[in-house]
């Protein structure tokens, strides 16, 4: 039967009202993207739901032995929250960091940028004031963006809990750098019972006059823990970024007797308190996991241990299988065991031989937050002699990668990473590494096989040789600034030592 007038009307309506309504669908869609687009072009954070995105723990050591836990070969150290932590991720063993001391190796794991991008080549200590043409540079550069500034862009809310080591203060100052919430302190080192001192420690400007633990290690644990404990009761919730950056096992060598205890037996001294002082840390990794576990927020948080570079010659660290020590552009400066934990995304028990580095910490938080990174500053511009201006591109790019593909199962790209420091420098491509001392020629290890880099086949692999030489020649050439400050001389020189005076070795007193 034919349809009626009134049911032809009806229909057409009907087919109208569906095709008004699908316009609208695909007008919304082609807004939605182009809105998304324009986020990423202007810098603005595009980022995935909030219960989608992990809440984000960075832990550091400070001057960590490449050996000094249990999963690394040590058998007189006693760290099993650090062991248990590596079964239920992944454990990296040849990680890297951007320098072999402290301060620069934070600036590049901070900005997931080379350091000697922007002039931040040598420690910052008493001595770099004295060796500085402007004084008032001494810190991470304004431009820089820090892992608070992304991640808070991003919509987290973020701690940074311990060590700065990046600049005293003012435009310094952690709470200026992205960190709602900062407790420790701006100096490089500090004695570990800071209620028997004149203690510089901090709580966002304000000096901290009691402490939750005597001890500092443990008081560090006790801040981060409240700042999330915070964030739980916090309404509307929101995901959450601390950076637990202790101090431990840097000197003074201190510890708690009744640590110290446990390692009575170790014959000596320095040794004995080194242990002890890695069981507080260890400690505190627990701590750390048992409330993320308490309160369900294991599975998804997105966590990473590693040290801020090789062990010291001061501290009774070990660094194992490795040659050379803190300072010192040999594998034992430069190269951290590094434990990535996210139990919703990365399978437990594996274990990471390629190259990893601690620049890729930003992009691969940013891959995990499903946020975009913020955008680098612009180009300086600039007379040179002949009064010719150009431009020099003092942000440059990211230098990490996203490493959540690698870690989940996927092979990791080829990498090519350097350094530089005190008048060495040094380039690793692939399996190959070349460095250039400051008091002798240039040596090529293949360091993905020779981890204690004692075949030095420069004589051998001329080509080679040639070809690294080249590479760090054209890396060195291209960087658009000088260091902004220098460091003692004496460092120079102790640190030529460092490379003969420290061969692999067995673990003392075991």
């Amino acid at each position: 039967m034919g349809e009626t007038q009134t049911e032809l009307t009806q229909r057409g309506s009907w087919v109208g009202t569906c095709s008004l309504l699908f316009i609208r669908l695909i007008a919304f869609r082609l807004v939605f993207a182009i809105v998304w687009c324009a986020c990423g072009a202007l810098g603005v954070p595009a980022v995935a739901e909030d219960s989608a995105r992990p809440n984000i723990v960075v832990i550091l050591a400070d001057d960590m032995g490449y050996g000094d836990m249990g999963c690394m070969g040590s058998e007189t150290l006693r760290t099993p929250n650090l062991d248990r932590l590596a079964d239920s991720g992944v454990l990296c063993t040849q990680a890297y960091v951007a320098s072999a001391v402290c301060s620069p190796s934070r600036a590049g794991l901070m900005t997931g940028r080379d350091p000697r991008r922007f002039g931040y080549e040598g420690n910052l200590n008493a001595a770099a004031s004295n060796y500085a043409t402007r004084p008032e540079l001494l810190g991470l550069p304004p431009s820089e963006k820090t892992l608070g500034d992304h991640l808070r862009a991003a919509g987290y809310a973020t701690a940074l809990i311990g060590k700065w080591h990046l600049g005293m203060g003012g435009e310094f100052h952690p709470n200026v750098r992205g960190f709602d919430h900062f407790c420790g302190m701006l100096t490089g080192s500090h004695h570990y019972f800071p209620g028997t001192m004149n203690h510089v420690i901090e709580r966002n400007g304000t000096r901290v006059e009691s402490f939750s633990s005597d001890y500092l290690t443990d008081f560090f644990t006790d801040e981060g823990l409240r700042f999330i404990q915070q964030q739980d009761r916090s309404e509307p919730a929101q995901p959450w970024f601390v950076f637990f950056s202790y101090n431990a096992p840097h000197t003074p060598m201190q510890a708690t007797p009744e640590d110290l205890e446990r390692f009575k037996d170790l014959p000596d001294k320095k040794r004995q308190t080194y242990a002890a002082m890695m069981f507080a840390l260890d400690r505190g990794v627990g701590r750390i996991r048992e409330h993320l576990e308490r309160t369900d927020q294991w599975d998804n948080t997105l966590l990473v241990f590693f040290s801020d570079n090789g062990g010291a010659t001061t501290n009774g660290s070990w660094n194992g299988p490795l040659r050379g020590v803190k300072g010192c552009l040999r594998e034992g400066g430069i190269r951290v065991p590094m434990i990535w934990s996210w139990p919703a995304k990365i399978a437990a028990g594996q274990r990471c031989d390629a190259v990893v580095s601690a620049l890729d910490l930003l992009p691969t938080f940013m891959a995990a937050a499903g946020a975009q990174a913020l955008p680098l500053a612009k180009p300086m511009s600039h007379e040179d002699a002949r009064n010719r201006k150009r431009m020099i591109d003092l942000a440059g790019p990211h230098d990490g990668i996203d490493v959540l593909p690698q870690l989940i199962g996927g092979a990791g790209p080829p990498r090519r990473l350097y350094w530089r420091l005190q008048g060495q420098a040094a380039v690793l491509d692939g399996a190959d590494k070349l460095v250039r001392p400051s008091h002798r020629p240039a040596e090529l290890f293949r360091v993905a096989s020779d981890v204690g880099e004692s075949d030095d086949l420069s004589h051998r692999e001329t080509e080679r040789l040639m070809q690294l030489f080249g590479l760090l020649g054209k890396w060195e050439s291209a960087l658009p600034t000088v260091p902004l400050w220098g460091s003692s001389p004496y460092w120079s020189g102790n640190t030529a030592e460092h490379y003969d005076a420290w061969p692999p070795r067995e673990e003392p007193f075991r």
